[in-house]
């Protein structure tokens, strides 16, 4: 599955979602959560449930955020998209295993789970978590990065470096489950500069996509998580050289001056996948 965009839009909005199944986003995130007014949570439940059941949506994954445990809109929140089953349920604040078995308990099992890692305490359990995760139908772990950078205290906006080696950790808790990763938002909406230096680091970290705050920061996401053009031609060096007769059965070769191994291959092979993904 490839998502290297996911698309943050508030329920509440129905000019929003009808939009929504147009866009280019990878996966669309209807919010209960923080994009909506808490006199309006019940008319957005509505309107979520009403969003999956009537689809359009395409290959667009359509997940719904739920409200925290800590609301008192969760529990109606999950007993609700039990029933709509969208592709899958985000959940906020996911400080530990408890928090995603109880999600699991309210929406059966199977509806798949996302979870946002946006506190400390999510951090410390995030080896947990992913080891809880098949048990548990969890599919993907999202950077919370700015409910994380509220709890660190930190100033706003943060230096890039203090959040770094949160994020790589949960790209090392989803990658020792098989999950998806996607890093935190950008808050700058006039920023592509930043937008695009931020979509380039968060690669370079591992993470397979980004959450999005505005449908024009879908083509930066789109192009930034996907292998550039030199990456491709080393890809194609790579398959080529181990598919030559003389070195098909080597386990490292000599290749532009460096060792290359059968891991590099493997590389070498998900980079073309993922290349071709991004034309089709």
């Amino acid at each position: 599955m490839t998502l290297r965009s996911a698309l943050f839009l508030p329920a509440s909005n129905p000019r929003a979602i009808v939009k929504a199944r147009r866009l280019d986003s990878h996966a669309v995130i209807l919010d209960l959560e923080d994009a909506v007014a808490p006199d309006a949570k019940a008319v957005a439940r509505d309107a979520a449930v009403a969003a999956v059941c009537e689809g359009g949506f395409g290959e667009r994954v359509l997940v719904v955020r739920t409200n925290g445990f800590d609301s008192p809109h969760a529990a109606d929140d999950l007993a609700a998209l039990a029933e709509a089953c969208p592709a899958a349920v985000l959940i906020p604040k996911v400080d530990d295993v408890a928090t995603l078995a109880a999600a699991r308990a309210a929406l059966g099992p199977d509806v798949p789970l996302w979870a946002m890692i946006e506190t400390c305490r999510g951090i410390l359990s995030l080896g947990a978590i992913a080891g809880a995760a098949r048990e548990l139908g969890l599919t993907a772990l999202i950077a919370g990065t700015n409910d994380l950078a509220k709890e660190m205290r930190l100033p706003s906006p943060p230096a890039p470096e203090a959040l770094l080696p949160l994020r790589v950790q949960i790209v090392v808790a989803a990658r020792s489950a098989g999950l998806i990763a996607l890093d935190g938002v950008c808050n700058a909406l006039d920023a592509p500069d930043r937008l695009a230096a931020e979509c380039a680091e968060g690669r370079r970290l591992g993470f397979d996509g980004k959450t999005l705050i505005h449908p024009n920061q879908i083509a930066a996401a789109n192009t930034g998580f996907g292998p550039d053009a030199a990456e491709i031609a080393w890809a194609r060096r790579v398959v080529e050289a181990f598919a030559d007769p003389e070195q098909a059965a080597l386990g490292a070769i000599r290749l532009d001056g460096q060792m290359v191994e059968r891991l590099h291959l493997t590389e070498a092979e998900r980079i073309l996948a993922l290349g071709q993904r991004s034309v089709e």
